[in-house]
C-alpha cells in the first residue's frame, strides 16, 4: 500500500466530484477536469472525502504496479481538486539583453536573441500576462487549473532558451538560482 495513496482527498466547499465508468470528473469555480482511473484502483466517496484503495481482485495484475497506481491516482486527483478550487500559478523571468515578452490574448510573443520572434498559441485553459518594467527583467505570469498542462507549457517556454551556467542568461523561474561556472582560466601555462 502506498503512503500517499492511503491519505484521503478532502473535497472543499464549491467543488463537485463525479465518478462513473472509471473516469473521475472534478468541477469547481476555476474550471472542470477529468481523469481516467485504472481498474486496479477502487475509488469511494464518503462524507466529503475521496478514498483510494487497491483492487485485490485483479489477479493477473502486477502488485508493484498496483502500489504505484495507488499513489499516482491519489496525487493526480488531489492536484485536480486543488486546481479547480484555488488554481496554479507559475512565473517565468527572461534574463538577457534584449529579451522581451508580449501577449495579445493567449498568443505569446518571445524575443530571445534569435533572428526571429517566437510565437506560441497557448490553450484557452491557461491565462497569460506579461510584465515589462524599467530596469527589471521581463516576466511571464501563467495561471491555470490544470497543473500538468501548466508544467508542460512552462517547460516548452524554457526550452526555447534554457538557462546557461556561464552568463546566467535564459528563461528561468522567478527565484530560481543558476549555479554559475567560471570561464576558461586566462593564460594557464
Amino acid at each position: 500500500m502506498s503512503r500517499i495513496g492511503k491519505l484521503p482527498v478532502v473535497i472543499p466547499a464549491g467543488v463537485t466530484v463525479d465518478y462513473k465508468d472509471n473516469v473521475i470528473t472534478v468541477k469547481g469555480p476555476k474550471g472542470e477536469l477529468c481523469q481516467q482511473i485504472n481498474p486496479a484502483i477502487n475509488v469511494t466517496m464518503e462524507d466529503g472525502h475521496i478514498v483510494f484503495e487497491e483492487n485485490n481482485e485483479m489477479m493477473n495484475d502486477d502488485p508493484k504496479q498496483r502500489h504505484a497506481y495507488h499513489g499516482l491516482y491519489r496525487a493526480l486527483v488531489h492536484n485536480m481538486v486543488v486546481g479547480v478550487s484555488e488554481g496554479y500559478k507559475a512565473e517565468l523571468e527572461l534574463v538577457g539583453v534584449g529579451y522581451r515578452a508580449n501577449n495579445q490574448g493567449n498568443l505569446l510573443e518571445l524575443v530571445l536573441g534569435y533572428t526571429h520572434s517566437i510565437f506560441i498559441q497557448l490553450p484557452p485553459e491557461v491565462k497569460v500576462e506579461t510584465k515589462s518594467e524599467r530596469n527589471k527583467n521581463p516576466r511571464i505570469l501563467l495561471e491555470s487549473c490544470d497543473k500538468q498542462l501548466l508544467g508542460q507549457i512552462c517547460s516548452k517556454i524554457r526550452s526555447f532558451r534554457m538557462p546557461e551556467p556561464y552568463k546566467g542568461k535564459g528563461v528561468l523561474f522567478v527565484g530560481e538560482v543558476i549555479r554559475r561556472k567560471s570561464g576558461k582560466a586566462a593564460g594557464a601555462k
